[in-house]
């Protein structure tokens, strides 16, 4: 299992087996394995968040199991809890992003995070929230605020993994084999010859520059040699379907 310092998923009296699966395996998609589960509704150890859960299975082997909320977070240091609404309590309020990473920094300077998640049918009660140091609000529909404890869970595992983990905005297969400059180049040629016979390039005042566009386009297109010889071959078989007609 993951050995990084992290912080700890409380789930708070969940309600079925399979909604801890899914939580589970949210986690561990995310490189998460510190889960403590109080009083879930359904008993524990439990065959259907075992099923649910996938690979992610021993992760709840080794899940810790709590009475209550107080012994849950009682060895940490600071205590996030996840909710919709505030519900006027004054606490700091972070957005998701916001409290992975403080949480974060609170971690690498040595101290015990938590994170709780609330009930699946109405949420984190008061009691518990108030037990916590900072609240986490998701930006959801407030006209369809409810979030799934796997969704929740899920959400705040990635901002987690976003932050530990270099995340590359954007990246294309290196080992793409790219078309050349000279395999572009005859492309074109095979394009503007056959789009010219067609009398594509018409009125002629206008003949230049639509060819130099056309030329334009090919070069702004990251083609591979699969891709070159593909749209050779579809001009190739519109010319012959064109010749039987």
């Amino acid at each position: 299992m993951v050995s990084d310092p992290q912080p700890a998923f409380v789930l708070i009296r969940p309600q079925m087996g399979e909604n801890i699966g899914a939580a589970a395996r949210a986690m561990w998609n995310f490189g998460l394995d510190r889960m403590r589960v109080i009083a879930p509704r359904d008993g524990w150890p439990n065959s259907r968040a075992v099923a649910m859960a996938s690979g992610a299975g021993r992760l709840l082997d080794q899940a810790q199991l709590f009475d209550g909320t107080a012994a849950a977070i009682a060895d940490c240091d600071f205590v996030y809890a996840t909710t919709a609404r505030p519900r006027g309590l004054t606490k700091p309020v972070f957005s998701p992003e916001a409290a992975m990473q403080d949480a974060h920094a609170r971690i690498a300077a040595g101290g015990k995070v938590a994170v709780m998640f609330g009930p699946e049918r109405a949420g984190m009660e008061n009691d518990d929230i108030a037990r916590a140091n900072a609240i986490i609000s998701v930006p959801v529909n407030p006209e369809f605020p409810s979030l799934n404890l796997a969704q929740c869970v899920l959400l705040l595992g990635y901002e987690w993994r976003r932050i530990v983990t270099e995340v590359t905005p954007m990246r294309v297969d290196a080992l793409a084999d790219w078309a050349n400059q000279v395999e572009v180049e005859k492309l074109a040629d095979h394009y503007q010859e056959r789009l010219d016979q067609a009398g594509f390039f018409f009125p002629d005042h206008k003949a230049a520059n639509m060819q130099m566009n056309l030329r334009n386009l090919w070069s702004r297109m990251p083609l591979t040699r699969a891709d070159v010889q593909m749209l050779h071959g579809i001009l190739r078989q519109m010319v012959r379907w064109k010749e039987r007609g």
